[in-house]
């Protein structure tokens, strides 16, 4: 059984208890604060269990070149990739804003940070888990600087491979006990062929005392409810009010719509996964009463006979006799009483020898 812990105050991850929901808001708010807070109230409305950002000092994340260069791509909001990551970038005080507004709509607040000052300003707003993105699952000094705050983690591993994974494994558990891992592929959107879900597994025989979830860039809802009947224990998906709307992220996100489906069929698989205990429930007795079998006479048998193979058949009958998987048991056995011909054989006129059977 992977290892439970409290991802967020009053809520554990892991084992038998519900899949966690993450609706990664990212940066599909359009730099707009206003925008920002009706996602953050979609989420909660379509059952989601956190919504999340991406925060990101964008002088420690790149460097001068980078936010230098042209950005002439359809989904800009500058003329270079500075001037556009800065529209979509709130304040540290935004942050706080916000943080404030999910906690008065009753949802749990986080980001993803995107390098190591992101991480220290999150720790500082008192983020209940901190969220490493895929671009920092192989940056092991920033890996190892999180994990030691003490935060719970939820890791992606896009672009990683398992050899990389293993070590990201050992190293924040050397540090930090209560962490969990993402299949995750980074493409945007994602096609079917990519997501690989049988990696969900392959984490699980990997690393089976930590919980193995889910970040998915595909459309429609599917394949993350499919993850979750693979066991996955952490689901994320990017989410927006319209697909439409400017940024590269749309695209692979849900709309409100979605997003409460998603939430649903999620909660009605975690039902159906159940029990992995086999046998016969209450709620399939009046099958059972109305069309279970049980052994009947092929012939009239007499008082003392010695039951043989061709003297017995299998009916659905009135009364309920010896049930079908005993039948075999039953050659060699004498009756205490006639049973006429179509008649069942009951277990009371079956001389057992001392032998317990299963009736």
């Amino acid at each position: 059984m992977p290892l439970e812990f409290q991802l967020c105050p009053g809520r554990t991850i892991g084992g038998s208890n519900p899949c966690f929901i993450i609706a990664e808001i990212g940066q599909n708010h359009q730099g707009d604060i206003n925008e920002a807070k009706k996602m953050i109230k979609m989420a909660k409305d379509c059952g989601a269990d956190c919504a999340k950002f991406q925060k990101s000092e964008l002088e420690f994340k790149f460097n001068k070149r980078a936010l230098e260069r042209p950005y002439n791509s359809k989904q800009s909001f500058g003329k270079t990739y500075g001037d556009h990551k800065r529209h979509l970038e709130f304040t540290h005080e935004q942050y706080r804003e916000l943080q404030k507004y999910a906690q008065e709509v009753g949802i749990f607040f986080t980001a993803s940070g995107m390098d190591e000052m992101a991480v220290e300003f999150l720790h500082e707003l008192n983020v209940p888990f901190f969220k490493v993105g895929s671009g920092d699952t192989n940056n092991f000094p920033y890996l190892e600087k999180t994990a030691k705050k003490g935060r719970p983690m939820v890791v992606s591993s896009g672009m990683q491979t398992m050899e990389t994974m293993r070590r990201v494994y050992h190293t924040v558990k050397k540090h930090n006990q209560n962490f969990c891992i993402l299949q995750c592929t980074s493409a945007y959107p994602l096609m079917p062929e990519d997501v690989n879900l049988r990696i969900i597994t392959e984490y699980q025989k990997e690393f089976p005392d930590i919980p193995i979830g889910y970040s998915g860039h595909e459309t429609g809802i599917h394949i993350s409810v499919a993850a979750v009947a693979l066991g996955a224990k952490v689901i994320e998906r990017h989410v927006t009010l319209d697909k439409s709307q400017k940024g590269s992220d749309h695209a692979a996100s849900l709309e409100p719509s979605e997003l409460t489906e998603l939430v649903k069929a999620i909660r009605l698989v975690e039902r159906s996964l159940g029990t992995n205990v086999k046998q016969m429930l209450p709620c399939e007795k009046p099958c059972h009463d109305k069309l279970g079998k049980s052994v009947v006479a092929k012939v009239k048998i007499l008082k003392d006979t010695v039951l043989s193979m061709e003297m017995m058949g299998v009916k659905v009958c009135e009364p309920k006799g010896v049930p079908p998987e005993d039948l075999f048991q039953l050659v060699g056995k004498k009756v205490t009483e006639d049973v006429e011909e179509d008649e069942s054989i009951t277990p009371d006129v079956i001389e057992w020898y001392g032998k317990k059977m299963k009736c």
